[in-house]
C-alpha cells in the first residue's frame, strides 16, 4: 500500500513551510507530507491522491484564508477523503469557531497557533489521530475493487470472471454503498461506463471486455510462437489434463481458453466423488491446482481469448482468434466442453445476467442472502449449487421436469437435499414466464400433472438444464452428430446424416481422434463421453497418448 499522505493547508507561505518541516521531522518515515497554500490547490490534491487511490489519513489546515477559510475546506475534503482526520489551526478569537465545526462536519481536533514547540502542542494530538487512524484502517482492502450494480449483465460477468481466475477483488455495490457512491463520482463513471474496475496500480477501467480486464491484470492473453507442437482448446478438466500430459512429456504445448480454467466444474462448489480426496473439494481449488501444475511443468495458457475457425494447411492446422490473429499447430485436441441449455418460457431471455443466471459460481451465493432462490435443474450440479446456495439464501425451490431426483442425480446428494429444511423440491413443474423491470421480479410455474398455475416472487434463477456443445467454429471440419457433439474414434463415420467429412485415411481413427485426422476430442464436447471429472480427465491424458501417435505417422 502506498504510504498514507498527510496534507497541511496555511497561504501563508513561511508557516506553510514550518509545519511541513515539523511533520516531516516525526512523520516522513511512515505518512508522505504534502503541503498546499490554498483551499483549492488542497482540493486538486486530495482528488488526485483519491484517483491514484492513494489513502488520507491527516487533514491539517489553518482555518484564516482569503479564499476559502479552512472550515469550508475541510467540510469540502470530508466527501474525497472519508475517514480522513480533520485537524484546524486557528487563532484565539477563532475558538467558537472551530467548537462549532467539531459538531458541523466532523472536525476531529483544533489546536491554537502557536502550535511551538511542536513536541508539546503538535505531535501528542497528532500521535493519537494518526493512531486512531491506523486502527481503523488497519484492514483496508488492497486489492481490485469492482462498482457496478448487482443487476448489471457486465458487472455479473465482471466479477464471475475474476472470482474463477483467483482474483482477489472487493465488490461494491452502487445502489448501497456510500464508497461505491464516492468512487464512482470521483471516476465520473457513467452507467454504461460499468462496472467501475479499480486496480491495485491506479489503473481505473470503465465497462472494460473480458479481454481488456485479463491484459490490465497481467494475465496471459498473447501467445508466445506461432507453431506449436499441440493446441489445446478449452481449459476444462479435460483441456487441463491433457495440457499436463503434453507439457510433461515434452510437447510445445499451449491453452486457449475463452473464460477461465475449470469449465462447468470449476463452478461447482464442491466435488465429492472425485479419487483421491475423501472430504471433497471445491471445482475451482482443482482447476487452480491443475492450471498451476500445467504451467509449472511448461504449458502456455492464453486466457480471455475465443477460437473462431481451424483450418487445415498441408500436415499444419491453423487457428484464428476473433481478433483475426492466428497460430499454427502439428496437432489440436478439442476439449470445448458444454454450456447450459438457455431457459425458453417468455421473458426470460430480457434478464440473462439480471437474475437469471446459468450456472453458478461459489461466489454467487452471498449476494443471494435472505432471499428466495430458484433453481432449474436435476443433475449432480444442480444438486451441488443447492447446497452451496441455500447456505445463504432464506430457501431454494428447486424446478424438476421429472418424476424423481434420483433418475438423474447421485445418491448422496439426494439424501442431502432431501435432509436439508431450506431446500424445497417440486417435481413435475416448470416455468411458463417470468418478467420484471431493470431485473427479474417474478415467475410463473406450472404444474405438468394438473396445469395449474402459480404466480412467485423471485430475483434469483438459476439454470442446470441440458448440455450444449461448443462445436459451431468446427462446423464442416469434423463430423458432429446431430446436437453437435464431436464424433471420434469408432464413431467417425458410423452415422449418416451429421455434417462435417468422413474419415479419409486408409489407417482407423484413433479412439479420440475425429474425423480430421491430428484433431482430437476430450470430454464433455465428444459424444458418447460419461459427463464426469473424472472421465473427462482420463480422456484429457488419453487424447495426448494419441496425438503421439499420429506425430509419429506424420
Amino acid at each position: 500500500m502506498a504510504r498514507p499522505a498527510i496534507l497541511t493547508v496555511d497561504d501563508d507561505v513561511t508557516v506553510s513551510q514550518a509545519v511541513a518541516r515539523d511533520l516531516r521531522a516525526r512523520y516522513a518515515e511512515r505518512y508522505r507530507i504534502i503541503r498546499a497554500t490554498s483551499g483549492a490547490e488542497a482540493l486538486a490534491a486530495l482528488e488526485e491522491l483519491g484517483r491514484r487511490d492513494h489513502p488520507v489519513a491527516l487533514i491539517l489546515s489553518d482555518h484564516r484564508m482569503p479564499e476559502m477559510t479552512g472550515i469550508e475546506l475541510l467540510e469540502r475534503a470530508r466527501p474525497i477523503a472519508p475517514g480522513a482526520k480533520l485537524l484546524l489551526l486557528t487563532a484565539y478569537a477563532d475558538t467558537e469557531v472551530a467548537i462549532t465545526a467539531i459538531n458541523e462536519i466532523g472536525l476531529d481536533h483544533y489546536l491554537m497557533k502557536p502550535w511551538a514547540p511542536p513536541e508539546e502542542r503538535l505531535y501528542p494530538v497528532l500521535d493519537d489521530l494518526l493512531d486512531d487512524w491506523d486502527r481503523a484502517n488497519s484492514q483496508r482492502f488492497e486489492g481490485v475493487r469492482v462498482v457496478g450494480n448487482r443487476w448489471s449483465e457486465r458487472s455479473y460477468d465482471t466479477r464471475i470472471f475474476l472470482a474463477r481466475n483467483h482474483v482477489h477483488y472487493q465488490w461494491l455495490e452502487l445502489d448501497t454503498d456510500a464508497e461505491a457512491q464516492r468512487l464512482h463520482g470521483l471516476f465520473g463513471a457513467s452507467e454504461g461506463g460499468l462496472p467501475l474496475v479499480l486496480l491495485p496500480d491506479g489503473t481505473v477501467l470503465h465497462g472494460a471486455s473480458t479481454l481488456e480486464l485479463a491484459s490490465a491484470l497481467g494475465l496471459h492473453t498473447t501467445t508466445e510462437a506461432a507453431l506449436y507442437d499441440v493446441v489445446v482448446v478449452g481449459a476444462g478438466p479435460a483441456g487441463l489434463a491433457a495440457a499436463v500430459y503434453a507439457a510433461s512429456e515434452g510437447l510445445r504445448t499451449i491453452v486457449i481458453e475463452r473464460d477461465a480454467p475449470g469449465g462447468q466444474a470449476g463452478q461447482s462448489s464442491r466435488i465429492e466423488n472425485y479419487l483421491g480426496f475423501p472430504n471433497g473439494l471445491s471445482g475451482a481449488d482443482l482447476s487452480h491446482r491443475a492450471a498451476t501444475q500445467a504451467r509449472r511443468l511448461g504449458a502456455e495458457m492464453v486466457l480471455a481469448r475465443n477460437v473462431q475457425s481451424l483450418e487445415l494447411r498441408g500436415s499444419i492446422f491453423a487457428l484464428s482468434f476473433d481478433d483475426g490473429s492466428e497460430i499454427e499447430s502439428r496437432a489440436v485436441v478439442v476439449a470445448t466442453g458444454v454450456s447450459y441449455q438457455l431457459l425458453t418460457a417468455e421473458g426470460l431471455a430480457d434478464f440473462t445476467g439480471r437474475g437469471v443466471y446459468y450456472g453458478a459460481s461459489v461466489s454467487d451465493a452471498r449476494t443471494t442472502e435472505g432471499d428466495d432462490v430458484y433453481l432449474v435443474g436435476a443433475a449432480n450440479s444442480a444438486g451441488q449449487a443447492a447446497l452451496h446456495l441455500a447456505q445463504y439464501a432464506r430457501r431454494v425451490v428447486m424446478l424438476v421436469r421429472g418424476e424423481s431426483l434420483e433418475a438423474s442425480m447421485s445418491r448422496y446428494l439426494v439424501d442431502r437435499i432431501l435432509a436439508s429444511d431450506r431446500i424445497e423440491v417440486r417435481l413435475r413443474t416448470e416455468i411458463v414466464r417470468g418478467g420484471g423491470s431493470d431485473h427479474l421480479e417474478w415467475l410463473t410455474l406450472v404444474e405438468r400433472d394438473t396445469g395449474t398455475q402459480q404466480d412467485v416472487s423471485a430475483n434469483w434463477l438459476y439454470a442446470f438444464i441440458g448440455a450444449k456443445p461448443r462445436t459451431d467454429w468446427l462446423a464442416h471440419v469434423v463430423a458432429r452428430d446431430e446436437h453437435g457433439f464431436i464424433l471420434t474414434g469408432p464413431d467417425v463415420g458410423a452415422l449418416g446424416g451429421v455434417d462435417g467429412p468422413g474419415w479419409a485415411l486408409r489407417r482407423p481413427p484413433f479412439l479420440l481422434e475425429t474425423s480430421a485426422p491430428g484433431v482430437f476430442a476430450a470430454g464433455d464436447v465428444r459424444r458418447s463421453s460419461m459427463k464426469r471429472v473424472a472421465s473427462a480427465v482420463g480422456e484429457g491424458s488419453s487424447a495426448i497418448s494419441n496425438v503421439h501417435l499420429y506425430l509419429e505417422t506424420v
